[in-house]
């Protein structure tokens, strides 16, 4: 497995902090990590809410490396609260998909970190339905 993988686990697993923000918010329950395609590593938590305006972990590490001025994406991991490697919901997929519609195909996703099983995220979303 290429050692890029290894410094996106870490980077999600220093971020990951379950807790309570409010009676109505937590946080931290599933870290992510990203590379950008110039080699940045971006991190973000999921922020859950009582209702729909929560954002998962993986757009939140894409939102800060739009913030620092990129907008492609290398590679994608996502760790759950006990640090076992979760795929990319629905949302975040399509997300990916459109900030990406025609390249996609090659952003690599970390679907088992101890198996090291990577995929792409167009074998995850191969017919676009735009």
């Amino acid at each position: 497995m290429d050692n890029i993988w290894n410094e996106l686990y870490s980077a999600a697993m220093e971020v990951l902090n379950p807790r309570k923000l409010s009676r109505t918010v937590d946080a931290g329950g599933v870290s992510a990590a990203v590379e950008s395609v110039s080699g940045k590593i971006y991190v973000g938590v999921c922020i859950d809410t009582a209702c729909t305006l929560g954002i998962c972990a993986e757009r939140n590490a894409i939102f800060h490396m739009i913030t620092n001025g990129e907008n492609a994406i290398r590679r994608v991991i996502a760790v759950n609260r006990s640090g076992k490697v979760i795929p990319p919901c629905g949302a975040c997929r399509e997300f990916m998909t459109q900030l990406m519609p025609d390249s996609y195909r090659s952003i690599e996703i970390m679907l088992d970190y101890e198996n090291e099983k990577i995929v792409t995220l167009g074998s995850l979303t191969p017919e676009w339905w735009i």
